[in-house]
């Protein structure tokens, strides 16, 4: 397999040959010599060992991306209370955290 870089530094497949070069396991070797978390359970196996930390931000990452973009009820509610209009705005409230979330930012 050849990897080569493009401009910005990600790797490119350009030409994946079904086996793999003495001199390409010899240098993979080399690279990955040192590292700690990465654990060979065999010929051509890895492992690699996430801290808990990780692991949890991948959970975290999970949960975000499974939960809707929109809550449909709430939308569905608003919509009502636009349409009938009750739908009251307090515009000291909306200015107030406007001026929050700049201070914060800034």
């Amino acid at each position: 397999m050849k990897i080569t870089h493009n401009k910005v530094g990600q790797n490119l497949n350009l030409s994946d040959s079904g086996k793999v070069d003495k001199s390409d396991k010899s240098k993979a070797s080399r690279e990955t010599k040192g590292l700690a978390d990465i654990k060979s359970d065999g010929p051509g196996a890895s492992k690699v060992e996430l801290s808990s930390r990780a692991q949890d931000m991948k959970r975290i990452k999970d949960l975000a991306n499974a939960a809707p973009d929109v809550d449909d009820a709430k939308v569905a509610k608003f919509q009502k209370m636009i349409d009938e209009g009750t739908y009251k705005v307090d515009s000291e409230a909306v200015a107030d955290r406007m001026v929050d979330e700049h201070m914060l930012t800034s």
